[in-house]
């Protein structure tokens, strides 16, 4: 579903604000203004799901969607940025990692936090951004990305209506925070690590190749305390004009997605 400019006056996201570095890009400025927003995840049936695995257009990574509403607090993960290709016949691409709160059984509400990375014509630019969806993604200010930086992301929900997002870069020391509040309220029944062909407008931007991206230390923080790794999580790949793009596998701590 494509949600009306009207639909942001509806949220009460704190300070968010747009901000964009002097050195973005002309054409990431661009897409930022015509709004980006992850979606909630769009489930494929195409008969050919095996074990624990399913199918998506958007989403690739892993999810847990059989857990009661009420039941994450928390979701942190760190990866490798890596560097994007564009895809055989496109000059240019974008993907996003990030971790989130609801998104797949709940979809009225996501709360979640990642990066993006670009290409375009060659060159290679860097997002760091936050989102409680329906609202669209904004960028982090005062934070710098390159490939090979160690990227923690962390999204935690203080309330089914107010939470914060926390991106570290672990290569330079920069840790960015901002808390976030929302009208539309979290299930806090969803986890995940996901790798995610994103929306600009109406339509899914380019799916980049982004080689490998691992999520390590990856946990779910529970709210009854304590906290569950990804392995008995569900993953998704990506599948698109009948072609499966990913490969996703999990251990007790991490989360692998391949460009395939």
């Amino acid at each position: 579903m494509v949600y009306s400019l009207a639909l942001l006056g509806n949220l009460l996201l704190a300070s968010a604000a747009l901000a964009a570095p002097s050195s973005r890009l002309s054409a990431r400025l661009e897409r930022r203004r015509n709004g980006q927003q992850s979606k909630p995840v769009n489930r494929l049936t195409n008969g050919h799901e095996v074990s624990n695995v399913e199918y998506s257009s958007n989403w690739a990574g892993a999810v847990y969607d059989s857990y009661p509403s009420g039941t994450f607090k928390s979701v942190t993960g760190t990866f490798i940025v890596p560097t994007p290709k564009a895809a055989s016949g496109s000059s240019s691409g974008s993907a996003s990692a990030w971790v989130g709160i609801d998104g797949d059984t709940c979809g009225n509400a996501i709360l979640q936090t990642g990066v993006d990375f670009t290409v375009t014509n060659g060159a290679v630019s860097y997002d760091a951004w936050y989102e409680w969806y329906p609202d669209y993604a904004y960028d982090f200010s005062g934070i710098t990305i390159s490939a090979g930086d160690s990227i923690t992301t962390t999204v935690t929900a203080t309330s089914t209506k107010a939470g914060t997002a926390v991106i570290t870069n672990n290569t330079t020391g920069k840790t960015v925070t901002k808390s976030l509040t929302s009208t539309y309220a979290l299930c806090e029944e969803n986890a995940e690590w996901i790798v995610e062909d994103y929306e600009e407008g109406s339509s899914l931007v380019t799916f980049a190749n982004f080689g490998t991206v691992t999520f390590t230390g990856a946990s779910a923080g529970l709210i009854s305390g304590g906290s569950i790794g990804p392995g008995s999580a569900d993953t998704i790949d990506i599948e698109q004009n009948s072609q499966v793009l990913t490969s996703v596998s999990t251990t007790s701590t991490s989360v692998t997605v391949s460009y395939v």
